[in-house]
């Protein structure tokens, strides 16, 4: 029973070494003026950011914007 604990807390101390992955996270984000930034999401082809003006702003992975979505509150 000790050997299966000690077996398992090596295993967990192991498995938490390991290097984190990296996010890929863009270098910098150019947003309109006077916006700024509330929220970031990413995807694998894509990444969002949602605005202080209410808007979402798509990017592609280049940085270059594809699609803006303006929020509409009920």
């Amino acid at each position: 029973m000790i050997g299966g604990i000690i077996t398992l807390v090596t295993l967990i101390f192991i498995r938490f070494q390991a290097a984190p992955v990296p996010l890929g996270l863009p270098e910098s984000i150019t947003l309109h003026d006077g916006s700024s930034p509330l929220a970031f999401t990413k995807s694998k082809d894509w990444y969002a950011v949602v605005t202080s003006e209410e808007q979402i702003l798509l990017y592609d992975l280049n940085g270059v914007i594809f699609q803006t979505i303006d929020v509409k509150k009920p």
